[in-house]
């Protein structure tokens, strides 16, 4: 029952939060605007529940010449764009993604599609919820942790997901925004990460493989 309650209370608070924040989106996007050529909005494919793609916004905080696709070259981040991502207003529009049903306000956080590609079939259950703007994985050290121990971390939030849950990772979010706490990813630490999960992936693959060739060889 409480995965329908939490869709009508995330449709809810997020209509009622652009309504309410809609003139400082504004203001915002024409700041971004001036500071630089491009949209004020970024968009980038990443991974939903059920592994299916979608388009998650954000307020754009790079150069529009910063190539996101290209994990080897430094993020080029604009002095307004170092500030959005410090206090976490460039995370705003995924209302917008909330709205439409494509995210949830807790949950864990959507990756790029690559990430996706390199999980487990144990790593994939942590799509088995919606994202959502904050998550267990943010609140419990964010970027200061690696690769598996966010995974952990959302697994541990899909196993024990309910509204106590969701009210446990409310309560150290503002906690998180307040501290500014963990540190924003680089490309080169998202490249690492990836790298990790190909390893990863590699490594248990071969396992079952040689699980699947004993077992054969036994009967």
């Amino acid at each position: 029952m409480y995965k329908y309650f939490k869709r009508t209370m995330d449709f809810i608070m997020s209509l009622i939060l652009i309504i309410l924040l809609g003139i400082p989106m504004i203001i915002i996007a024409i700041i971004i605007k001036s500071e630089s050529h491009g949209p004020a909005i970024f968009k980038q494919l990443r991974t939903g529940k059920n592994g299916k793609n979608f388009y998650l916004y954000k307020f754009r905080s790079m150069t529009p010449d910063n190539d996101v696709y290209n994990l080897e070259e430094g993020n080029k981040v604009t002095k307004f764009g170092n500030i959005l991502r410090k206090t976490s207003l460039d995370e705003l529009p995924q209302l917008i993604n909330i709205l439409k049903g494509e995210m949830s306000f807790i949950g864990p956080r959507p990756w790029i599609v690559e990430y996706y590609q390199n999980f487990t079939d144990e790593q994939k259950r942590r799509v088995s919820v919606s994202p959502g703007i904050t998550g267990l994985a943010q609140v419990a050290g964010r970027n200061n942790l690696t690769i598996f121990e966010k995974i952990n971390y959302d697994l541990e939030y899909v196993d024990n997901y309910s509204l106590k849950m969701d009210l446990k990772v409310v309560g150290l979010t503002i906690k998180t925004v307040l501290s500014r706490e963990g540190a924003e990813i680089s490309k080169a630490g998202i490249n690492e990460e990836i790298q990790d999960l190909k390893k990863n992936l590699k490594k248990v693959s071969k396992k079952i493989n040689k699980e699947d060739k004993e077992k054969l060889a036994s009967s």
